[in-house]
């Protein structure tokens, strides 16, 4: 295969994933295991004591619980080995061949009875080393000549892996994905609080008296009350709640004949509550859900970066062999071209000795034929060099500038030492799609988890202290309110279900179904990335065989060219029987100099696409995802 180019080593900038860790290393046979390498939770579920006063909904969803629980884990069981061996079925008959293969194609001149000392002169005929120089491309839009540049694969490659406008744009998503889970991780954050009341009473109320018949004055309520509650409050991965706060009031009695003691009267309360649901939104399974679900999504969105890199890389280094075939074309089509010129002119000389109008004019078709097949080939190379530009994005060649990319590598011949089963699993391993599928499976656990727990009562519990004190100083009330002297207890329990429940039921049963389309869809995956590394390497082996084939068609062809040139020399002289036999025998050359260059160029994408298969194109370029915090993420960054 073709080794990677010297010390291309990228950083791929933007947001963070697991950045200790390839997020291509998950373990092949357990496709569904918990990835605990990352900073995903624990998903153990929280055990809560309940206590004996609850009364009997507690016992009575124990017993629901335990009745189903046989039947979730047989679920389980089967699901994890439905996925488990939709991938090793794939790979059973490899493994009985693991030994790695190598390409192999015999040698071209050995298998034409044509002497040595003619190959140089053949070679100098036709094929890649007979040409030197760069092609005349005509001018440009401009109406000047063509400017060209040499580039190499390597240089295109790391430009369209740092500036291509779509690996952009999926560099932001998982920055965007990390900020999801920050904000999912912030339901655990504490949260301050603070409530403050101002209230000035002045108003009548209902006067009394105890003599009938005699008038009485409506008296007054006038009071001045000053309130402010200040704690925290904090979420719990059990999913219960804790709240501190500290109660603060002052209350200053203006209404006349009444007196009040303390006057003015302080108060102070401290009160610590914890509110906690025993079964419905118990437990880390499901108030970490949310966060496990972001997670996920961080992870999918860097397997689409991954995707999109593999895309792009693998869409430029095809494309940079599209230009170098298109390239050698343009040079093979002029070769022709002028020879077909020199004959149609040593054709034209014969005109008054025993050439006729008919076969001139058959001449100067083929010629001007051949021009246009060579114009062709200029607007091709012209095609290939703006899809290059567009996907490499360089700004040193703009899409809009009208400089030509001149390819300075050649396609590769070597042969490729490969395995079956170690292509096959490297396919199940690294490929993205592969990857997201397992993610999809996980987040439809999650939910099936969610979905399971709200099938359950809703039972919830409340315990409370509050600590107060009362005195004319509020310094005073707020220093003795933990005497101990005035404690207030709370405990207190909720239940509630809906009859029939069908609403929760019916959305297991929904989660349920969903989880088994990811497992559906994890085979279809795996059975794609199977299906995609078999045709390429059929591809690769084929191509490899056909440059040897395409070689000894041209080396004949160019023989066979040969030949009647030293003829037409010789003895035998010019004739228009011969002069139309050397026309058709200059096409038969160009093709078979056209059909080993598309072999070769199809060699060399055909790689691009095993590689691609496999899902181990970045490694391949040497090219490694590094995932930084999104906070890294320049807002001001430049446009590229």
């Amino acid at each position: 295969m073709r080794g990677p180019p010297p010390a291309l080593s990228l950083s791929v900038p933007f947001p963070t994933f697991c950045p200790r860790v390839k997020p291509d290393s998950t373990p092949q046979h357990s496709p569904v295991s918990e990835d605990t390498r990352c900073r995903t939770p624990s998903r153990e579920r929280v055990r809560i004591a309940v206590p004996v006063w609850l009364g009997a909904g507690v016992a009575l969803s124990a017993l629901v619980g335990c009745t189903q629980s046989a039947m979730e884990k047989d679920s389980e069981r089967d699901i994890r080995n439905a996925v488990i061996e939709s991938a090793r079925r794939e790979l059973v008959d490899a493994r009985k061949h693991p030994d790695e293969i190598v390409s192999r194609r015999p040698e071209a001149k050995s298998q034409l009875s044509i002497k040595p000392e003619f190959m140089p002169e053949l070679e100098a005929m036709a094929g890649f080393a007979s040409y030197s120089g760069d092609p005349y491309l005509g001018n440009d839009l401009t109406g000047q000549p063509v400017r060209t540049v040499k580039v190499s694969l390597e240089r295109l490659i790391r430009t369209a892996v740092e500036r291509n406008i779509a690996v952009e744009f999926a560099r932001l998503g998982p920055a965007v994905s990390e900020a999801q889970v920050a904000a999912a991780e912030a339901a655990f954050d504490w949260t301050l609080f603070n409530n403050f009341n101002y209230i000035n009473t002045d108003s009548p109320r209902t006067g009394t008296s105890f003599n009938s018949g005699i008038s009485f004055t409506p008296g007054l309520d006038v009071q001045q009350v000053i309130n402010n509650s200040i704690g925290v409050r904090r979420t719990l991965i059990s999913g219960g709640r804790l709240t501190i706060q500290q109660d603060l009031a002052n209350t200053n009695n203006a209404t006349p004949g009444q007196t009040t003691s303390p006057d003015p009267a302080n108060q102070a309360s401290f009160t610590l509550q914890y509110d906690q649901p025993l079964l419905k939104n118990a437990g880390s399974e499901v108030t970490q859900a949310e966060i496990r679900v972001a997670r996920n999504a961080e992870r999918g969105a860097v397997q689409t970066l991954r995707r999109d890199l593999i895309r792009i890389v693998t869409d430029t280094e095809k494309t940079y062999w599209e230009l170098v075939q298109a390239y050698y074309d343009l040079r093979i089509l002029n070769r022709l071209l002028e020879r077909g010129e020199k004959s149609r002119d040593q054709l034209m000389v014969r005109e008054r000795i025993d050439t006729n109008q008919a076969q001139i004019a058959d001449a100067v078709s083929r010629v001007e034929q051949r021009k246009v097949d060579v114009l062709r080939a200029q607007q091709q190379i012209r095609i290939l060099n703006d899809r290059l530009k567009a996907l490499v994005n360089d700004p040193s060649f703009p899409v809009g500038s009208e400089v030509f990319l001149n390819p300075a590598d050649f396609a590769p011949d070597a042969p490729i030492k490969f395995s079956l089963l170690e292509s096959m699993q490297q396919a199940i391993q690294n490929r993205p799609e592969v990857q997201s599928a397992i993610i999809a499976i996980d987040d439809a656990s999650i939910r099936q988890a969610v979905a399971r727990n709200q099938r359950l009562p809703d039972l919830s519990m409340r315990l409370q202290a509050r600590f107060t004190s009362l005195d004319q100083s509020m310094e005073d009330a707020v220093g003795s309110q933990f005497s101990g002297q005035f404690i207030d207890y709370l405990v207190g329990g909720a239940f509630e279900m809906p009859i029939g429940n069908r609403r929760a039921e019916a959305e297991f049963r929904r989660r349920r179904l969903e989880r088994m389309q990811t497992v559906l869809a994890y085979q279809n995956a795996v059975q794609t990335a199977v299906v995609d590394v078999k045709a390429a390497l059929y591809q690769t082996l084929q191509l490899y065989r056909q440059i040897t084939q395409t070689e000894i068609a041209r080396l004949a062809a160019a023989e066979t060219l040969r030949v009647l040139e030293v003829e037409k020399e010789g003895n035998q002289g010019v004739s228009v029987e011969r002069l139309d036999l050397e026309l058709n025998r200059q096409e038969s050359l160009a093709r078979a100099e056209r059909e080993e260059v598309l072999a070769r160029v199809g060699y060399a994408a055909a790689l691009a696409d095993l590689f691609a298969a496999m899902g181990t194109t970045l490694e391949r370029n040497q090219i490694n995802l590094i995932v930084p915090a999104s906070t890294d993420v320049p807002w001001d960054a430049p446009d590229r």
